[in-house]
């Protein structure tokens, strides 16, 4: 009865540690992730009766061509507003779209992979207050790690914009067009001020 008891249990923990071996994290061809990154701020001093809002919120979904390279769409809304001692002083929104192609270059052990990510968008913004519009065009380059939790779950850390290209025009009789470029080749030395974190939830 030992003995019958003792090849139980080896034959359970076998079967456990297969099981667990099967798992496999990382993407392939076919796969679809759809991931998003969330953010709010809310500040109110009452030293300067100064009250802000801030919402953002950035989804993202695309489609692996291969199992290094996935392609897709994304769209991103952002809204500010501020109050000054009852007074409104800014009411500020943006809302914006693009496509984005996604490159998974060197795997950090079996939960860790990391990306380069190239973005195209276009964007229009509204300043209340002022009653000024815009739009604008960019193009961005970023690296990101993501880090599976689970199988079809994982973090991710972007750090968006280590080189971007925007040109933007407000809507106005006589207004010329503004165009920036940024190399921002320092993000690595204030990671946790540039990264943008979210989930990823792959298919």
């Amino acid at each position: 009865m030992k003995k019958l008891f003792i090849a139980a249990t080896i034959a359970l923990f076998g079967f456990t540690a297969n099981a667990q071996e099967e798992q496999t994290f990382g993407f392939a061809n076919g796969d679809v992730i759809v991931e998003g990154n969330l953010g709010y701020n809310n500040v109110n001093d009452k030293n300067t009766e100064e009250k802000t809002n801030e919402f953002s919120i950035n989804p993202k979904a695309g489609y692996f061509v291969s199992d290094d390279l996935a392609v897709g769409i994304e769209l991103s809304y952002n809204s500010a507003t501020q109050d000054v001692a009852g007074t409104e002083t800014a009411d500020f929104s943006a809302f914006g779209a693009g496509v984005f192609a996604r490159y998974y270059f060197l795997d950090l052990g079996s939960r860790f992979t990391t990306y380069s990510e190239l973005g195209l968008g276009f964007a229009s913004a509204e300043n209340k207050i002022a009653d000024v519009k815009s739009n604008g065009f960019g193009a961005g380059l970023g690296l990101g790690i993501n880090y599976f939790v689970k199988e079809n779950i994982a973090i991710n850390f972007g750090l968006t914009d280590v080189l971007s290209y925007n040109t933007s025009k407000v809507d106005a009789d006589g207004a010329e067009s503004v165009s920036q470029f940024n190399a921002n080749l320092n993000v690595f030395n204030n990671f946790f001020q540039t990264a943008q974190f979210g989930l990823t939830f792959k298919f």
